[in-house]
């Protein structure tokens, strides 16, 4: 039996970036695990759309497919637009909803990998401090995890980590920066927690002028991949189990 398809759902932006970033990280999910279809579907402003994708799907006779939002926390995207799209695929498909990637060690080893890519090194741990800057969201949950990350990420050796939001949520990375160089770190660097580039990330790269270091998305970083077939393997069972039981 082959495999659920992965179906990868991303947001979409008019911000040609955004959509490259996205077929990238397909690319190199694909180079990763070549024995698993893996398509590409977005809510708005770029094509295919996920209902399109999942027409598509059907009129092949494909019959299971995971869908996995490629987003970094469970916010209003993960718990009701994509939900409402799902619900309205063809019936024959049987489809499971994936968690989103985040929060994941994974996901920390790729900011690190980012911020060692744009000019910091291992030493510079002890005496940097690091806002984490997210897209930010009205979802107290969403907040919540972010918070946890910067507490989590600021035991493994850096100077101090704040949380900071782009959106919806304080403080903004401009006010973070200023935080952290209040609070004496010698150095202070951006680390956006976000995966590909649009309007929100250049607000907050806009926010890391008075940084030392600004890092760039996370884009198709390995460990970003990674954590994509993680999430996937994590839902194929229960498909799988449905499947031989239909």
């Amino acid at each position: 039996m082959s495999p659920p398809v992965l179906l990868v759902i991303a947001h979409g932006s008019r911000d040609p970036r955004h959509a490259a970033t996205v077929h990238a990280l397909v690319r190199r999910v694909r180079a990763v695990r070549p024995d698993v279809r893996v398509e590409t579907g977005f809510l708005d402003f770029n094509v295919p759309s996920v209902q399109g994708v999942l027409e598509s799907l059907e009129t092949e006779g494909v019959r299971d497919v995971v869908a996995l939002p490629l987003l970094l926390t469970r916010a209003f995207h993960a718990k009701a637009d994509i939900p409402a799209v799902l619900a309205d695929a063809p019936p024959r498909l049987r489809i499971r909803q994936a968690e989103v990637l985040g929060p994941s060690p994974l996901l920390l080893s790729a900011l690190e990998r980012r911020l060692y890519e744009a000019g910091l090194t291992p030493a510079d741990k002890s005496s940097t401090g690091v806002v984490l800057a997210s897209a930010g969201s009205s979802d107290p949950e969403a907040i919540a995890v972010i918070a946890e990350i910067a507490r989590e990420w600021r035991h493994t050796g850096w100077c101090a980590v704040r949380p900071a939001f782009a959106s919806a949520s304080l403080p903004r990375t401009e006010d973070a920066v200023r935080e952290l160089r209040e609070l004496g770190c010698a150095r202070v660097a951006v680390a956006p927690y976000v995966l590909a580039p649009g309007h929100l990330p250049d607000r907050i790269a806009r926010g890391a002028e008075r940084a030392d270091v600004l890092a760039d998305v996370l884009g198709p970083s390995p460990e970003v991949a990674r954590v994509l077939l993680e999430r996937y393997d994590e839902a194929r069972t229960p498909v799988l189990a449905a499947a031989v039981g239909a």
